[in-house]
Protein backbone atom coordinates (compact mmCIF):
# COMPACT_ATOMS: atom_id res chain seq x y z
CA UNK A 1 0.00 0.00 0.00
CA UNK A 2 1.43 3.37 -1.01
CA UNK A 3 1.53 6.22 1.49
CA UNK A 4 0.64 9.89 1.31
CA UNK A 5 3.42 11.47 3.33
CA UNK A 6 4.26 14.76 4.95
CA UNK A 7 7.85 15.50 5.92
CA UNK A 8 7.99 18.17 8.59
CA UNK A 9 11.15 20.28 8.48
CA UNK A 10 12.04 22.09 11.73
CA UNK A 11 15.79 21.92 12.10
CA UNK A 12 17.45 19.62 9.60
CA UNK A 13 16.97 22.13 6.76
CA UNK A 14 18.83 20.03 4.20
CA UNK A 15 18.60 17.25 1.64
CA UNK A 16 21.86 15.49 2.60
CA UNK A 17 21.96 13.02 5.52
CA UNK A 18 18.28 13.42 6.33
CA UNK A 19 16.91 9.96 7.16
CA UNK A 20 13.45 11.24 8.09
CA UNK A 21 13.17 12.94 4.70
CA UNK A 22 14.18 9.73 2.94
CA UNK A 23 11.62 7.83 5.00
CA UNK A 24 8.90 10.15 3.71
CA UNK A 25 9.59 8.98 0.16
CA UNK A 26 9.60 5.26 0.96
CA UNK A 27 6.52 3.57 -0.51
CA UNK A 28 4.82 6.92 -1.02
CA UNK A 29 2.87 8.18 -3.98
CA UNK A 30 2.67 11.76 -2.72
CA UNK A 31 5.07 13.66 -0.48
CA UNK A 32 4.61 17.18 0.87
CA UNK A 33 7.72 18.77 2.48
CA UNK A 34 6.49 21.42 4.94
CA UNK A 35 7.86 24.00 7.35
CA UNK A 36 5.56 25.53 9.97
CA UNK A 37 6.15 29.08 11.16
CA UNK A 38 5.08 28.43 14.73
CA UNK A 39 3.80 31.56 16.56
CA UNK A 40 5.18 30.10 19.82
CA UNK A 41 8.68 31.11 18.79
CA UNK A 42 7.64 34.65 17.95
CA UNK A 43 5.98 34.96 21.34
CA UNK A 44 8.37 33.04 23.60
CA UNK A 45 11.79 32.99 21.95
CA UNK A 46 14.25 35.83 21.59
CA UNK A 47 14.94 36.00 17.85
CA UNK A 48 16.67 39.01 16.31
CA UNK A 49 16.49 40.20 12.71
CA UNK A 50 19.83 38.63 11.70
CA UNK A 51 18.71 35.16 12.72
CA UNK A 52 15.31 35.57 11.04
CA UNK A 53 17.15 36.49 7.86
CA UNK A 54 19.39 33.43 8.16
CA UNK A 55 16.35 31.17 8.64
CA UNK A 56 14.46 32.62 5.68
CA UNK A 57 17.53 32.28 3.47
CA UNK A 58 17.85 28.66 4.59
CA UNK A 59 14.22 27.97 3.74
CA UNK A 60 14.60 29.62 0.34
CA UNK A 61 17.69 27.55 -0.39
CA UNK A 62 15.83 24.42 0.67
CA UNK A 63 12.94 25.29 -1.64
CA UNK A 64 15.35 25.93 -4.51
CA UNK A 65 17.00 22.55 -4.00
CA UNK A 66 13.63 20.79 -3.86
CA UNK A 67 12.60 22.52 -7.10
CA UNK A 68 15.49 20.82 -8.85
CA UNK A 69 13.84 17.51 -7.92
CA UNK A 70 10.38 18.63 -9.07
CA UNK A 71 9.25 19.16 -5.51
CA UNK A 72 8.61 22.25 -3.40
CA UNK A 73 8.69 23.42 0.19
CA UNK A 74 5.33 24.34 1.74
CA UNK A 75 5.75 27.11 4.34
CA UNK A 76 2.67 27.33 6.56
CA UNK A 77 1.93 29.69 9.43
CA UNK A 78 0.04 28.56 12.47
CA UNK A 79 -0.09 26.37 15.55
CA UNK A 80 1.39 22.96 14.63
CA UNK A 81 -1.59 21.05 16.11
CA UNK A 82 -4.09 23.06 14.08
CA UNK A 83 -1.96 22.96 10.92
CA UNK A 84 -1.43 19.20 11.10
CA UNK A 85 -5.10 18.47 11.74
CA UNK A 86 -6.03 20.45 8.64
CA UNK A 87 -3.34 18.83 6.50
CA UNK A 88 -4.22 15.30 7.63
CA UNK A 89 -7.75 15.88 6.40
CA UNK A 90 -7.08 17.98 3.26
CA UNK A 91 -4.19 15.91 1.91
CA UNK A 92 -5.43 12.55 3.24
CA UNK A 93 -2.07 12.00 4.93
CA UNK A 94 -1.11 8.49 6.02
CA UNK A 95 2.52 9.05 7.10
CA UNK A 96 4.33 11.86 8.94
CA UNK A 97 8.12 12.01 9.22
CA UNK A 98 10.37 14.39 11.15
CA UNK A 99 13.76 14.67 12.82
CA UNK A 100 14.00 14.19 16.59
CA UNK A 101 14.30 17.47 18.52
CA UNK A 102 15.48 17.31 22.15
CA UNK A 103 14.45 20.78 23.36
CA UNK A 104 11.68 20.93 26.01
CA UNK A 105 9.10 22.78 23.91
CA UNK A 106 9.80 20.54 20.93
CA UNK A 107 9.37 17.41 23.04
CA UNK A 108 5.99 18.58 24.29
CA UNK A 109 4.91 19.74 20.82
CA UNK A 110 5.97 16.51 19.14
CA UNK A 111 4.25 14.39 21.77
CA UNK A 112 0.99 16.18 21.08
CA UNK A 113 1.44 15.77 17.32
CA UNK A 114 2.07 12.04 17.73
CA UNK A 115 -1.16 11.69 19.70
CA UNK A 116 -3.00 13.61 17.00
CA UNK A 117 -1.50 11.43 14.29
CA UNK A 118 -2.51 8.28 16.17
CA UNK A 119 -6.12 9.45 16.33
CA UNK A 120 -6.14 9.96 12.56
CA UNK A 121 -4.33 6.71 11.69
CA UNK A 122 -1.23 8.55 10.51
CA UNK A 123 2.01 6.60 10.89
CA UNK A 124 4.81 8.62 12.53
CA UNK A 125 8.47 8.05 11.67
CA UNK A 126 11.07 9.88 13.79
CA UNK A 127 14.80 9.80 13.05
CA UNK A 128 17.84 11.01 14.99
CA UNK A 129 20.15 13.10 12.83
CA UNK A 130 20.61 16.46 14.55
CA UNK A 131 23.10 14.93 16.99
CA UNK A 132 25.85 12.38 16.50
CA UNK A 133 24.11 9.88 18.77
CA UNK A 134 20.64 9.37 20.15
CA UNK A 135 21.01 11.41 23.35
CA UNK A 136 18.36 9.34 25.14
CA UNK A 137 20.34 6.19 24.44
CA UNK A 138 23.47 7.91 25.77
CA UNK A 139 21.60 8.81 28.94
CA UNK A 140 20.32 5.23 29.32
CA UNK A 141 23.88 3.91 28.95
CA UNK A 142 24.87 6.20 31.84
CA UNK A 143 22.39 4.63 34.27
CA UNK A 144 19.60 6.96 33.24
CA UNK A 145 21.49 10.16 33.96
CA UNK A 146 23.22 12.57 31.56
CA UNK A 147 27.02 12.41 31.80
CA UNK A 148 28.14 15.70 33.32
CA UNK A 149 31.83 15.60 32.50
CA UNK A 150 33.45 15.46 29.11
CA UNK A 151 35.48 12.41 30.10
CA UNK A 152 32.37 10.53 31.21
CA UNK A 153 30.68 11.31 27.90
CA UNK A 154 33.74 10.03 26.03
CA UNK A 155 33.68 6.82 28.07
CA UNK A 156 30.02 6.18 27.29
CA UNK A 157 30.38 6.98 23.58
CA UNK A 158 33.47 4.77 23.29
CA UNK A 159 31.39 1.84 24.50
CA UNK A 160 28.62 2.75 22.04
CA UNK A 161 31.03 2.81 19.10
CA UNK A 162 31.30 5.32 16.25
CA UNK A 163 28.25 7.46 15.44
CA UNK A 164 25.98 6.29 12.61
CA UNK A 165 27.27 7.25 9.18
CA UNK A 166 25.37 9.77 7.04
CA UNK A 167 22.62 8.44 4.80
CA UNK A 168 22.46 9.22 1.09
CA UNK A 169 21.34 12.61 -0.17
CA UNK A 170 17.80 12.94 -1.48
CA UNK A 171 17.98 12.85 -5.27
CA UNK A 172 15.91 11.84 -8.29
CA UNK A 173 16.72 8.16 -7.77
CA UNK A 174 15.03 8.32 -4.36
CA UNK A 175 12.02 10.31 -5.48
CA UNK A 176 11.27 8.08 -8.48
CA UNK A 177 7.50 8.22 -9.05
CA UNK A 178 6.72 10.20 -5.90
CA UNK A 179 5.14 13.51 -6.66
CA UNK A 180 4.46 16.76 -4.87
CA UNK A 181 1.21 18.36 -5.94
CA UNK A 182 1.96 22.04 -6.51
CA UNK A 183 -0.73 24.56 -7.40
CA UNK A 184 -0.25 27.59 -9.63
CA UNK A 185 -0.57 29.92 -6.65
CA UNK A 186 1.97 27.95 -4.58
CA UNK A 187 4.30 30.91 -4.00
CA UNK A 188 1.43 33.07 -2.83
CA UNK A 189 -0.02 30.43 -0.54
CA UNK A 190 3.03 28.46 0.58
CA UNK A 191 6.08 30.46 -0.50
CA UNK A 192 8.93 31.50 1.78
CA UNK A 193 7.94 34.84 3.34
CA UNK A 194 10.09 37.95 3.36
CA UNK A 195 11.33 39.73 6.46
CA UNK A 196 8.68 42.35 5.84
CA UNK A 197 6.00 39.64 5.79
CA UNK A 198 7.10 38.73 9.32
CA UNK A 199 7.08 42.32 10.47
CA UNK A 200 10.86 42.54 10.46
CA UNK A 201 12.98 45.22 8.84
CA UNK A 202 16.03 44.81 6.61
CA UNK A 203 17.39 47.93 8.29
CA UNK A 204 17.51 46.01 11.57
CA UNK A 205 19.90 43.48 10.01
CA UNK A 206 23.63 43.92 9.96
CA UNK A 207 25.95 43.21 7.02
CA UNK A 208 25.35 39.84 5.36
CA UNK A 209 28.53 37.94 6.20
CA UNK A 210 27.10 34.43 6.48
CA UNK A 211 24.30 33.48 4.10
CA UNK A 212 21.86 30.87 5.35
CA UNK A 213 21.21 27.53 3.69
CA UNK A 214 22.49 24.06 2.94
CA UNK A 215 24.28 25.18 -0.22
CA UNK A 216 26.42 27.71 1.63
CA UNK A 217 26.92 25.36 4.60
CA UNK A 218 28.31 22.60 2.39
CA UNK A 219 30.38 25.07 0.40
CA UNK A 220 31.88 26.46 3.60
CA UNK A 221 32.65 22.94 4.77
CA UNK A 222 34.42 22.11 1.50
CA UNK A 223 36.53 25.27 1.68
CA UNK A 224 37.56 24.38 5.21
CA UNK A 225 38.40 20.77 4.34
CA UNK A 226 40.98 21.95 1.82
CA UNK A 227 43.00 23.39 4.72
CA UNK A 228 44.24 20.01 5.93
CA UNK A 229 47.17 21.37 7.94
CA UNK A 230 44.88 23.86 9.69
CA UNK A 231 42.40 21.09 10.51
CA UNK A 232 45.09 18.76 11.88
CA UNK A 233 46.71 21.46 14.03
CA UNK A 234 43.49 23.13 15.18
CA UNK A 235 43.33 23.71 18.93
CA UNK A 236 40.24 25.49 20.19
CA UNK A 237 41.91 27.67 22.84
CA UNK A 238 44.64 28.87 20.44
CA UNK A 239 42.48 30.86 18.03
CA UNK A 240 42.15 34.66 18.25
CA UNK A 241 39.04 36.26 19.77
CA UNK A 242 39.62 39.64 18.15
CA UNK A 243 40.91 38.85 14.67
CA UNK A 244 39.26 40.97 12.00
CA UNK A 245 38.21 37.82 10.14
CA UNK A 246 37.00 34.66 11.94
CA UNK A 247 39.78 32.38 13.16
CA UNK A 248 37.43 29.40 13.51
CA UNK A 249 35.09 27.60 11.09
CA UNK A 250 31.85 29.63 11.59
CA UNK A 251 29.95 26.44 10.79
CA UNK A 252 27.95 26.66 14.02
CA UNK A 253 24.97 28.54 12.48
CA UNK A 254 24.68 25.86 9.78
CA UNK A 255 24.79 23.10 12.39
CA UNK A 256 22.25 24.92 14.58
CA UNK A 257 19.66 25.03 11.78
CA UNK A 258 20.71 21.66 10.41
CA UNK A 259 21.75 23.13 7.07
CA UNK A 260 24.88 21.05 7.61
CA UNK A 261 24.70 17.55 9.05
CA UNK A 262 26.86 17.05 12.14
CA UNK A 263 27.46 13.45 11.06
CA UNK A 264 28.65 14.60 7.64
CA UNK A 265 30.98 17.08 9.32
CA UNK A 266 32.27 14.38 11.70
CA UNK A 267 33.06 11.82 9.01
CA UNK A 268 34.56 14.33 6.58
CA UNK A 269 36.94 15.35 9.36
CA UNK A 270 37.65 11.67 9.99
CA UNK A 271 38.77 11.32 6.38
CA UNK A 272 41.27 14.15 6.83
CA UNK A 273 42.54 12.76 10.14
CA UNK A 274 42.95 9.25 8.69
CA UNK A 275 45.30 10.58 6.03
CA UNK A 276 47.45 12.47 8.54
CA UNK A 277 49.09 10.59 11.42
CA UNK A 278 49.67 13.73 13.47
CA UNK A 279 46.60 15.72 14.43
CA UNK A 280 45.12 17.23 17.56
CA UNK A 281 42.79 15.19 19.76
CA UNK A 282 39.58 15.89 21.70
CA UNK A 283 38.67 18.06 23.49
CA UNK A 284 40.60 20.76 21.59
CA UNK A 285 40.40 19.27 18.07
CA UNK A 286 37.53 19.88 15.67
CA UNK A 287 36.24 16.38 16.43
CA UNK A 288 36.46 17.42 20.06
CA UNK A 289 34.25 20.43 19.41
CA UNK A 290 31.55 18.21 17.94
CA UNK A 291 31.71 16.12 21.10
CA UNK A 292 31.30 19.29 23.18
CA UNK A 293 28.14 19.95 21.18
CA UNK A 294 27.00 16.41 21.95
CA UNK A 295 27.86 16.93 25.61
CA UNK A 296 25.61 19.97 26.01
CA UNK A 297 22.79 18.46 23.95
CA UNK A 298 22.84 15.37 26.16
CA UNK A 299 23.06 17.36 29.40
CA UNK A 300 20.24 19.63 28.27
CA UNK A 301 18.00 16.72 27.30
CA UNK A 302 18.45 14.99 30.66
CA UNK A 303 18.40 17.94 33.09
CA UNK A 304 15.19 19.60 34.31
CA UNK A 305 15.08 23.39 33.90
CA UNK A 306 18.43 23.33 32.13
CA UNK A 307 18.10 26.93 30.95
CA UNK A 308 17.23 28.29 34.41
CA UNK A 309 18.95 28.56 37.78
CA UNK A 310 15.98 27.76 39.99
CA UNK A 311 14.86 24.16 39.86
CA UNK A 312 18.03 23.16 38.02
CA UNK A 313 19.70 20.36 40.01
CA UNK A 314 23.17 20.87 38.52
CA UNK A 315 23.26 24.66 38.92
CA UNK A 316 24.77 26.49 41.90
CA UNK A 317 22.18 28.85 43.36
CA UNK A 318 23.82 32.27 43.32
CA UNK A 319 22.17 35.48 44.64
CA UNK A 320 22.69 37.53 41.49
CA UNK A 321 21.67 41.18 41.54
CA UNK A 322 19.23 42.91 39.22
CA UNK A 323 20.65 46.06 37.68
CA UNK A 324 18.78 47.04 34.53
CA UNK A 325 21.10 49.97 33.82
CA UNK A 326 24.22 47.79 33.91
CA UNK A 327 22.55 45.02 31.91
CA UNK A 328 21.55 47.45 29.14
CA UNK A 329 25.01 49.03 29.12
CA UNK A 330 26.54 45.58 28.65
CA UNK A 331 24.06 44.48 26.00
CA UNK A 332 24.47 47.71 24.02
CA UNK A 333 28.25 47.94 24.24
CA UNK A 334 28.35 50.89 26.64
CA UNK A 335 30.30 49.53 29.63
CA UNK A 336 33.26 51.86 29.13
CA UNK A 337 35.58 48.89 28.60
CA UNK A 338 36.43 49.02 24.86
CA UNK A 339 37.16 45.33 24.37
CA UNK A 340 33.88 44.27 25.99
CA UNK A 341 31.95 46.93 24.07
CA UNK A 342 33.55 46.01 20.75
CA UNK A 343 32.57 42.36 21.22
CA UNK A 344 28.97 43.25 22.06
CA UNK A 345 28.82 45.63 19.09
CA UNK A 346 30.02 42.88 16.73
CA UNK A 347 27.41 40.55 18.23
CA UNK A 348 24.53 42.95 17.59
CA UNK A 349 25.68 43.89 14.10
CA UNK A 350 26.90 40.59 12.69
CA UNK A 351 25.31 37.85 14.77
CA UNK A 352 28.56 36.02 15.45
CA UNK A 353 31.51 36.44 17.82
CA UNK A 354 34.51 34.25 18.60
CA UNK A 355 34.14 31.73 21.41
CA UNK A 356 36.80 33.40 23.58
CA UNK A 357 35.10 36.74 23.07
CA UNK A 358 31.92 35.08 24.34
CA UNK A 359 33.87 33.88 27.36
CA UNK A 360 35.10 37.36 28.16
CA UNK A 361 31.76 39.16 27.95
CA UNK A 362 29.93 36.36 29.79
CA UNK A 363 32.42 36.45 32.65
CA UNK A 364 32.19 40.26 32.74
CA UNK A 365 28.39 40.21 33.04
CA UNK A 366 28.27 37.54 35.74
CA UNK A 367 30.94 36.62 38.27
CA UNK A 368 33.67 38.89 36.91
CA UNK A 369 32.28 42.40 37.17
CA UNK A 370 28.54 43.12 37.06
CA UNK A 371 27.17 40.24 39.16
CA UNK A 372 24.11 39.85 36.93
CA UNK A 373 22.46 36.48 36.33
CA UNK A 374 23.64 34.34 33.47
CA UNK A 375 20.00 33.93 32.47
CA UNK A 376 19.96 37.59 31.38
CA UNK A 377 23.04 37.10 29.25
CA UNK A 378 21.55 33.93 27.81
CA UNK A 379 18.55 35.96 26.57
CA UNK A 380 20.76 38.53 24.84
CA UNK A 381 22.81 35.82 23.11
CA UNK A 382 19.62 34.00 22.14
CA UNK A 383 18.37 37.13 20.43
CA UNK A 384 21.49 38.12 18.53
CA UNK A 385 23.51 34.99 17.78
CA UNK A 386 22.95 33.27 14.44
CA UNK A 387 23.97 30.02 16.12
CA UNK A 388 21.93 30.49 19.30
CA UNK A 389 21.22 26.91 20.29
CA UNK A 390 19.11 26.22 23.36
CA UNK A 391 21.25 23.60 25.11
CA UNK A 392 24.63 24.96 24.04
CA UNK A 393 23.71 28.52 24.98
CA UNK A 394 22.43 27.55 28.42
CA UNK A 395 25.30 25.15 29.07
CA UNK A 396 27.96 27.66 28.21
CA UNK A 397 26.38 30.41 30.28
CA UNK A 398 26.33 28.11 33.29
CA UNK A 399 29.93 27.22 32.51
CA UNK A 400 31.21 30.78 32.18
CA UNK A 401 29.35 31.99 35.25
CA UNK A 402 30.85 29.03 37.18
CA UNK A 403 27.32 27.89 37.99
CA UNK A 404 27.91 24.40 36.62
CA UNK A 405 30.50 22.28 34.77
CA UNK A 406 33.35 24.75 35.49
CA UNK A 407 33.94 25.58 39.14
CA UNK A 408 37.19 27.57 39.29
CA UNK A 409 35.33 30.81 39.83
CA UNK A 410 38.49 32.63 40.93
CA UNK A 411 39.78 32.64 37.36
CA UNK A 412 38.43 35.85 35.91
CA UNK A 413 38.98 37.39 32.50
CA UNK A 414 40.43 40.89 32.54
CA UNK A 415 38.41 43.21 30.27
CA UNK A 416 41.62 45.15 29.64
CA UNK A 417 44.61 42.85 29.28
CA UNK A 418 42.86 39.82 27.74
CA UNK A 419 42.28 41.48 24.37
CA UNK A 420 45.80 42.91 24.26
CA UNK A 421 47.32 39.45 23.98
CA UNK A 422 46.31 39.00 20.36
CA UNK A 423 45.61 42.60 19.31
CA UNK A 424 47.98 45.00 21.03
CA UNK A 425 47.19 47.86 18.66
CA UNK A 426 43.45 47.48 19.22
CA UNK A 427 42.53 47.12 15.55
CA UNK A 428 39.43 45.13 16.54
CA UNK A 429 38.30 47.92 18.84
CA UNK A 430 38.98 50.53 16.16
CA UNK A 431 36.79 48.59 13.71
CA UNK A 432 33.76 48.14 15.95
CA UNK A 433 34.10 51.31 18.03
CA UNK A 434 35.18 53.96 15.49
CA UNK A 435 34.65 56.68 18.09
CA UNK A 436 37.86 55.38 19.72
CA UNK A 437 39.80 54.80 16.49
CA UNK A 438 42.13 57.78 16.90
CA UNK A 439 43.34 56.91 20.38
CA UNK A 440 47.02 55.90 20.57
CA UNK A 441 47.80 52.26 21.20
CA UNK A 442 48.78 53.12 24.77
CA UNK A 443 45.22 54.16 25.63
CA UNK A 444 42.99 52.19 23.28
CA UNK A 445 42.03 49.59 25.93
CA UNK A 446 41.83 52.19 28.74
CA UNK A 447 40.80 55.49 27.12
CA UNK A 448 39.72 56.97 30.46
CA UNK A 449 43.38 57.07 31.48
CA UNK A 450 44.32 59.28 28.53
CA UNK A 451 45.15 62.93 29.38
CA UNK A 452 42.54 65.46 28.31
CA UNK A 453 44.64 66.78 25.43
CA UNK A 454 44.96 63.25 24.02
CA UNK A 455 41.18 62.80 24.25
CA UNK A 456 40.62 66.11 22.48
CA UNK A 457 43.07 65.18 19.73
CA UNK A 458 41.33 61.78 19.35
CA UNK A 459 37.98 63.52 19.02
CA UNK A 460 36.47 61.57 21.89
CA UNK A 461 35.96 62.93 25.39
CA UNK A 462 35.42 60.19 27.96
CA UNK A 463 32.19 60.82 29.81
CA UNK A 464 30.77 62.75 26.89
CA UNK A 465 31.42 60.86 23.64
CA UNK A 466 32.16 57.48 25.21
CA UNK A 467 31.28 56.31 28.74
CA UNK A 468 33.78 55.81 31.54
CA UNK A 469 33.94 52.30 33.06
CA UNK A 470 30.67 51.45 34.79
CA UNK A 471 32.54 49.48 37.46
CA UNK A 472 36.11 49.19 38.72
CA UNK A 473 37.23 45.77 37.50
CA UNK A 474 40.02 45.25 40.04
CA UNK A 475 37.66 46.06 42.90
CA UNK A 476 34.64 44.12 41.65
CA UNK A 477 36.67 41.04 40.78
CA UNK A 478 37.75 40.59 44.39
CA UNK A 479 34.28 41.33 45.74
CA UNK A 480 32.68 38.84 43.39
CA UNK A 481 35.20 36.10 44.09
CA UNK A 482 34.24 36.41 47.74
CA UNK A 483 30.55 36.28 46.78
CA UNK A 484 31.13 33.15 44.75
CA UNK A 485 32.97 31.51 47.64
CA UNK A 486 30.00 32.26 49.90
CA UNK A 487 27.54 30.80 47.38
CA UNK A 488 29.63 27.66 47.07
CA UNK A 489 29.91 27.45 50.84
CA UNK A 490 26.13 27.47 51.18
CA UNK A 491 25.89 24.72 48.57
CA UNK A 492 28.17 22.50 50.60
CA UNK A 493 26.60 23.48 53.91
CA UNK A 494 23.22 22.40 52.55
CA UNK A 495 24.70 18.99 51.77
CA UNK A 496 24.74 19.50 48.00
CA UNK A 497 28.05 18.53 46.46
CA UNK A 498 28.70 19.58 42.87
CA UNK A 499 27.56 17.21 40.16
CA UNK A 500 30.85 17.31 38.30
CA UNK A 501 32.12 14.25 40.08
CA UNK A 502 33.81 15.21 43.34
CA UNK A 503 34.31 17.97 45.85
CA UNK A 504 35.79 21.27 44.77
CA UNK A 505 35.94 22.69 48.26
CA UNK A 506 39.54 23.76 48.50
CA UNK A 507 41.64 26.80 49.22
CA UNK A 508 41.87 29.21 46.29
CA UNK A 509 43.78 32.41 45.71
CA UNK A 510 41.75 35.54 45.08
CA UNK A 511 44.74 37.12 43.36
CA UNK A 512 44.53 34.88 40.30
CA UNK A 513 43.25 36.62 37.19
CA UNK A 514 42.28 34.47 34.24
CA UNK A 515 44.02 36.64 31.70
CA UNK A 516 47.37 35.63 33.19
CA UNK A 517 47.08 32.77 35.66
CA UNK A 518 44.66 30.68 33.64
CA UNK A 519 47.00 30.63 30.67
CA UNK A 520 50.10 29.99 32.78
CA UNK A 521 48.52 27.29 34.91
CA UNK A 522 46.31 25.45 32.42
CA UNK A 523 44.65 22.50 34.01
CA UNK A 524 46.03 19.25 32.71
CA UNK A 525 42.62 17.63 32.73
CA UNK A 526 40.55 18.42 29.65
CA UNK A 527 37.39 18.88 31.73
CA UNK A 528 38.83 22.09 33.17
CA UNK A 529 39.20 23.79 29.83
CA UNK A 530 36.70 26.58 29.37
CA UNK A 531 35.38 25.42 26.03
CA UNK A 532 32.22 25.91 24.02
CA UNK A 533 31.21 24.57 20.67
CA UNK A 534 32.50 26.02 17.39
CA UNK A 535 31.88 29.58 18.30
Amino acid sequence: MTQRSVHWFRKGLRLHDNPALLAAFENSSNVWPIFILDPWFTKNAQVGANRWRFLLQSLQDLDNNLKKLNSRLFVIRGNPNEVMLELFKEWKVTKLTFEVDTEPYAQQRDGEIEELAKKHNVKVVKCVSHTLYDVQETIEKNDGKPPLTYQRLQTILFKMGPPPKPVKTLDSSVIMDNKTTVSEDHDKKYGVPSLADLGKSHEACGPLLFSGGETEGLSRLERMLKKTNWICTFEKPKSEPNSLTPSTTVLSPYLKFGCLSVRTFYYRLHEVYSQNKKHTQPPVSLHGQLLWREFFYTAGAGTPNFDKMEGNPICVQIPWEKNREHLEAWANGQTGYPFIDAVMTQLRKEGWIHHLARHAVACFLTRGDLWISWEEGQKVFEEHLLDADWSINAGNWMWLSASSFFYQYFRVYSPISFGKKTDKNGDYIRKYLPILSKFPEKYIYEPWTAPNDIQVKAGCIIGKDYPPPIVNHDKMRLINIKRMAEAYGKRFDSGKDNTNGGSIKKKVSASEDDDEAFKKKKAKKSSNKMTDFLM
